[in-house]
């Protein structure tokens, strides 16, 4: 009994034609390392969250520094509070503040390398 030519079954020994990854696959690194559009859009996305947030703690050491100067003026009389004010209640908010800084930019920082690494 002959088989029909198209139950017929081919088995292909030859090595792959195709190796790598499909057509459609873009990888951000290189993106990045050729400074395309693309690329440039990742690294301004980085810059622009690192600048927002040295822009808030700017803006919180404003907000906390700035009124010093106004108080002080206030109270002509009071020389010891001014320095207990300067040297040890701003030394807590500032190491704070500091300390938010670091996390956040590490955190950017992470979420870029995250995006853009391979997987």
């Amino acid at each position: 009994m002959p088989q029909d030519p198209t139950e017929r079954r081919v088995t292909v020994t030859g090595p792959p034609r195709r190796t790598g990854r499909a057509s459609g696959y873009y990888r951000p690194r290189t993106e990045i390392d050729e400074q395309t559009t693309l690329g440039h859009t990742y690294v301004r996305s980085l810059m622009r969250s690192q600048l927002r947030a040295g822009l808030t703690v700017f803006a919180v050491l404003g907000l906390l520094v700035g009124p010093l100067p106004l108080l002080f003026a206030a109270m002509p009389g009071a020389r010891r509070l001014e320095w207990a004010v300067l040297g040890f209640g701003l030394y807590a908010p500032l190491v704070l503040l500091a300390r938010w800084y670091v996390r956040r930019a590490e955190r950017n920082e992470r979420d870029f390398v995250r995006l853009v690494e391979d997987r």
